[in-house]
């Protein structure tokens, strides 16, 4: 199929064509003919599907005829952050080149002033983050009554964020009879529910992410430690082995973003946080700061991290084993694009079989397993067969009063591992699965890829 099938213009072709495109994504063929009949859209797509041209494109074509009043926005898109609707007023600017629709982006980091005179003058297209436009609305510098055309994107995100509550207010503030446009990487109940109340007999498009990794990107497989003093020392002695020009290093769970980060700083790496907790001035400020070089290493969340687009990233990192085995496929694909070569290493502890075996199935073949520089394989069965409450010698517990953080007592272990697994000391010897793996290769192997 091509874009000429999906009905849309010659002028929105033609600047397809300019772009350099010439076949549609399978997000972009389901969803532009049923846009273009002004019908409601409940898509589900992951960043990186060529979505935003799925809405972008027919809008055009759809806003072509009428005419922007002051203060009253024909269209509106809501984006979590930034650097999303910075993404999207590129879009518009490189197909709608052959038409004569304005546009305004509504963001911090840019003057009220500037954003005053383009409303004063009237848009067809507004772009804004939730906080900043009912900043504007609340100053009275816009309506929203005539908007015809709604976009809600990256749902979950917004939700993730602790934005949703803005946009249920701004969805309230737009005229009723509308189209909307609804987007989310993923659609949990609370989603769904806010889907029902925005939308009117919604078509539902839902696109699953690529099913396999680019042949550029070469992957490993490293067995760790479940404790996370251990599990972090791993980490930083794979990324010490690898020669690093700048990675994302991905954690299933926020609360771990920062701790990892921490840890990272400690031990003198060039490294940065990105979690839905942290305000927009300070995401903007480390992502902008990755993309200079001035850090190397950004830590981050799945949600956090998406629409994230770093050309020459050279390494991936997983931290977690994600539970989802399309997470690890949009994780990976974060490297090696464009023909580039990249390499993507995944941590696993015991526990972790189930997921990694999922990961498998989905790329259909075994990730090849490495081993970690430093890390004594003969010694992890020991560790994990000693007795649990078996009393460590005077001169074990003197070793471990000097590693950690507090001396070893006589309070029973399973609250001993909750203070170690507190403690920013990461200078203990890993743990890994023991019998659970297959036997190791050296990293200095040949893995496909290098």
């Amino acid at each position: 199929m091509n874009f000429s099938d999906l009905g849309l213009s010659s002028e929105v072709l033609d600047a397809v064509k300019d772009a350099g495109y010439t076949e549609p994504t399978p997000i972009q063929q389901q969803a532009i003919p049923v846009v273009l009949t002004g019908r409601d859209v409940l898509g589900m797509a992951q960043t990186g599907t060529g979505k935003t041209a799925g809405f972008t494109l027919p809008m055009i074509d759809i806003l072509a005829e009428g005419r922007a009043k002051a203060r009253m926005p024909r269209s509106l898109i809501l984006e979590p952050t930034r650097e999303l609707a910075a993404q999207v007023a590129e879009n518009f600017e490189t197909y709608g080149k052959n038409h004569k629709l304005s546009m305004a982006l509504l963001i911090g980091g840019v003057s009220f002033d500037e954003q005053f005179k383009k409303l004063d003058r009237g848009v067809d297209v507004l772009i804004a983050t939730p906080g900043r436009l009912i900043d504007h609305f609340e100053r009275g510098r816009v309506m929203l009554g005539g908007v015809k055309i709604l976009v809600v994107d990256e749902a979950d995100r917004m939700m993730d964020m602790g934005f949703m509550p803005d946009v249920e207010k701004i969805v309230n503030m737009v005229a009723p009879i509308r189209q909307t446009l609804f987007f989310s990487a993923t659609m949990p109940p609370e989603i769904r529910r806010l889907a029902d109340t925005f939308l009117s007999n919604p078509k539902e498009i839902s696109v699953a992410p690529p099913a396999s990794p680019a042949a550029t990107v070469a992957q490993g497989l490293a067995s760790v430690s479940h404790v996370p003093k251990e599990k972090r020392a791993a980490l930083r002695a794979l990324i010490r082995s690898e020669e690093v020009g700048n990675a994302l290093v991905f954690c299933n769970r926020k609360r771990d973003v920062n701790t990892l980060y921490r840890s990272l700083a400690k031990h003198g790496f060039d490294a940065a946080a990105l979690h839905g907790d942290m305000d927009q001035s300070q995401r903007m400020e480390a992502l902008q700061n990755f993309k200079d070089g001035k850090i190397s290493i950004m830590v981050c969340s799945d949600v956090a991290a998406r629409g994230i687009d770093i050309q020459g990233l050279s390494h991936v990192f997983n931290f977690d084993v994600p539970t989802h085995a399309e997470d690890y496929v949009h994780r990976i694909g974060r490297t090696g694009r464009a023909g580039q070569k990249g390499r993507a290493f995944t941590l696993a502890s015991s526990g972790d079989e189930k997921y990694v075996q999922s990961i498998q199935r989905l790329i259909g073949k075994e990730i090849p397993r490495v081993d970690i520089d430093g890390v004594d394989a003969a010694a992890i069965g020991e560790a994990r067969d000693k007795p649990r409450r078996r009393k460590k010698p005077a001169s074990d517990k003197a070793a471990v009063t000097a590693d950690s953080e507090k001396p070893a007592s006589g309070r029973r272990k399973k609250r001993d591992r909750k203070e170690r697994d507190k403690t920013a000391n990461d200078n203990e010897p890993v743990v890994g699965w023991g019998n659970h793996m297959p036997a190791f290769f050296s990293i200095e192997l040949p893995i496909e890829g290098k």
